[in-house]
């Protein structure tokens, strides 16, 4: 297969949230997709589009302020590793082992890379990522964007958890009178969590290892759904890594998990998610639920009628 592919034009880019221009977080547009038929709607037609007895699963993890300056470089603290490690990137300068970094409060020093833009570092801070985070950091700001957000732009309605270095965002348009009217209509909400790290993979750079846990509670919801004929919908690529992670081996952990498009999906029957950047690798996750046909034909469709790309903008529902 080859990798979905194509020029995205920077009006398209969502470079501030919607707020920004008075308008709620729900107040997105919502592309529906069902094989090559797409559709278009307003996010808070979600209730209405979804069945009683369908399952959305929602990532809780909530963002951290994860960038902070290292010796006026700005890093972005990507993931603690169990050996207590962090995973860094340097957005500015040059990087090798041994290179020292003050942070307040502390340093890091850079051990070995983990991939192209990570590095592994020993953090010399004196407390926890998260606590050293809240204490220090500020919210990852994205190239595309024009200024900086309060870290509660980056929360969505039901994070709980804490421990994503970049916001969930699928969920985003998840507010609380939407998840009512899901709630009124029947349709069951239930959460998984998968702590993401620097997330917004560049062209052709797959995911790396991630904490996840599936609790026994929504394993349970699930297999409750599944049997009643009903349709279970992630929402967003974390949640299927999760799930699809747990249908595999353990509940928890760290998964490796890269979704292929030939990967026969095992837990879930369709993802909401945001629209994602040409050859990215979540593309190859959206082939393996929708099909390569269809997802081309969605993609051409968004870019048509000028859907807004990114964490702040539209939103995408791929439905069997």
């Amino acid at each position: 297969m080859t990798v979905v592919d194509f020029e995205l034009p920077a009006a398209l880019e969502a470079r501030e949230p919607v707020e920004a221009h008075g308008v709620r977080r729900d107040g997105v547009r919502l592309m529906v997709s069902r094989a090559s038929a797409v559709s278009h709607h307003r996010f808070t037609e979600l209730p209405r589009l979804l069945a009683p007895g369908d399952l959305l699963v929602v990532n809780n993890s909530a963002t951290l302020p994860s960038a902070i300056d290292a010796s006026g470089v700005r890093v972005h603290v990507s993931t603690e590793q169990p050996d207590g490690t962090w995973l860094v990137e340097l957005r500015d300068g040059s990087a090798h082992p041994g290179l020292r970094l003050e942070v307040p409060g502390g340093s890091l020093t850079l051990v070995r890379p983990f991939t192209g833009r990570l590095w592994v570092a020993m953090a010399d801070v004196g407390a926890s990522r998260a606590d050293y985070l809240n204490r220090h950091g500020w919210p990852i700001r994205y190239s595309y964007t024009d200024q900086d957000w309060p870290l509660s732009i980056y929360q969505n309605a039901y994070a709980t958890e804490p421990g994503s270095a970049e916001m969930p965002s699928a969920g985003r348009p998840l507010t609380g009178r939407v998840l009512a009217e899901l709630a009124g209509r029947g349709v069951l909400v239930a959460p998984v969590t998968l702590h993401t790290g620097v997330a917004s993979a560049e062209v052709d750079e797959p995911p790396y290892p991630e904490w996840f846990r599936v609790p026994a509670s929504t394993a349970r919801v699930i297999a409750h759904v599944r049997a009643a004929g009903n349709r279970v919908i992630a929402v967003g690529t974390t949640v299927v890594r999760a799930l699809e992670s747990a249908a595999a081996g353990p509940a928890s952990g760290w998964t490796e998990l890269v979704i292929e498009p030939d990967h026969r999906l095992r837990s879930v029957d369709g993802l909401l998610t945001g629209l994602h950047e040409p050859r990215a690798s979540h593309l190859k996750m959206l082939t393996a639920v929708a099909g390569e046909q269809a997802l081309r034909a969605a993609y051409a469709e968004a870019l048509r009628e000028r859907y807004r790309w990114h964490e702040f903008g539209d939103v995408h529902l791929l439905l069997p």
